[in-house]
């Protein structure tokens, strides 16, 4: 429990702890479990998305995406669809930059959910198919880098599932 503030001290924040790695679920696009690297290096949460097909809606524009939840795995492709906040320039951790979409997505991270601006791009050859970055993690959370699964995972078929077992 946080102390309380004496005298001129401001009041101690309260963060919910993580691991580096966690199961997420995106309730806004029907995603009930996806394994996620907590990033602190990346400022913007990312997707992997694929089948991009942007289109205008009473004059705003909506971008229209499959998501594969499972690692190594075509199946159980999702299709969603989001209102488009930004086309971002993004750079890699190896540097390539790459335009993105940029939409808004709910995440629930060890049972809070949270609005995060996600980008959509093609994860589909790195180790984890989602990203949550920094500005997500501002929201309340604090990542241990020694730990791992520190919230609700999914039953075990699930988890031999996202393997391909």
């Amino acid at each position: 429990m946080p102390a309380e503030p004496t005298g001129d001290q401001p009041p101690v924040p309260s963060y919910t702890l993580a691991g580096w790695r966690e199961w997420v679920s995106l309730p806004g696009i029907g995603v009930p479990w996806v394994k996620a690297k907590l990033d602190t290096g990346a400022r913007t949460s990312a997707i992997h998305a694929f089948d991009l097909v942007e289109e205008q809606v009473d004059g705003e524009r909506w971008v229209t995406f499959s998501v594969h939840p499972w690692q190594g795995s075509d199946e159980d492709a999702v299709q969603a669809r989001c209102p488009v906040l930004d086309v971002r320039e993004v750079r890699s951790s190896s540097g390539h930059a790459e335009e993105r979409y940029v939409v808004p997505m709910e995440v629930t991270l060890l049972e809070r959910t949270v609005t995060v601006e996600m980008t959509l791009s093609r994860r589909d050859e790195m180790g984890f198919r989602m990203l949550v970055g920094r500005e997500a993690l501002r929201q309340g959370f604090a990542v241990d880098p020694g730990r791992s699964y520190l919230g609700p995972r999914p039953p075990v078929a699930v988890r031999r599932r996202n393997r391909g077992r």
